[in-house]
């Protein structure tokens, strides 16, 4: 059984990400449309049977471009958000600065929450037992593998950790996920192995 993540496209820079509404840029969506078309040419190579995304903007536009080359529809759902950060989300840099100066992912204690969000525990956990779930529903048959989840790059670290059985917190070091990366995780007898991390060759096509 494999597991394909891949982080969405480009968006814009200069505001604060999390639950934010804002899309793509222009660059996301040539990202996004390079990445259908090298799954769709190396579709032997990874078997997608299922298209799982986050619901948010970005990764919508994101999977619309795979779908559009898969020819596979895609299952949306909010279990796959990166981290909520309530009323930041979306905002300025300098206006979240102003109004909420010095709160950032890191510098929160991990039960502490963003101003109308969530807390890294809790982030972390929504997302260990939405990936818990996909196992069972995949081991009860109720859905293909392999399966491809389009999301973020929050929830691909956190994924790199439970699936590594590595101890997580909002400090700990970050795994590199560039946008449209493909991160590649196989299930065998003795746990999961990564056999592909940030794979961008379709960028440089």
């Amino acid at each position: 059984m494999k597991i394909f993540l891949v982080r969405h496209g480009a968006d814009e820079e200069g505001y604060r990400g999390g639950w934010s509404q804002r899309g793509l840029t222009e660059l996301g969506v040539n990202q996004s449309k390079m990445l259908g078309k090298y799954l769709y040419e190396h579709a032997e190579q990874y078997d997608i049977q299922t298209v799982i995304s986050s619901d948010l903007p970005r990764a919508v536009q994101t999977s619309k471009e795979i779908e559009a080359a898969l020819d596979i529809s895609v299952t949306y759902t909010p279990d796959w958000r990166e981290m909520n950060n309530g009323e930041l989300a979306g905002m300025l840099h300098a206006e979240a600065e102003e109004k909420y100066p010095g709160i950032y992912f890191n510098t929160l204690e991990m039960h502490t929450a963003f101003p109308g969000g969530e807390s890294p525990k809790h982030f972390y956990t929504r997302i260990r037992n939405s990936f818990e779930n996909l196992c069972i529903q995949l081991e009860a048959k109720k859905m293909k593998s392999n399966v491809l989840l389009v999301t973020h790059g929050g929830v691909i670290n956190i994924l790199y950790y439970v699936l590594l059985n590595r101890e997580w917190s909002n400090t700990s070091s970050f795994y590199p996920i560039y946008n449209t990366s493909i991160h590649t995780f196989e299930r065998q007898q003795n746990g999961w192995s990564v056999l592909e991390m940030n794979r961008i060759s379709h960028l440089r096509s």
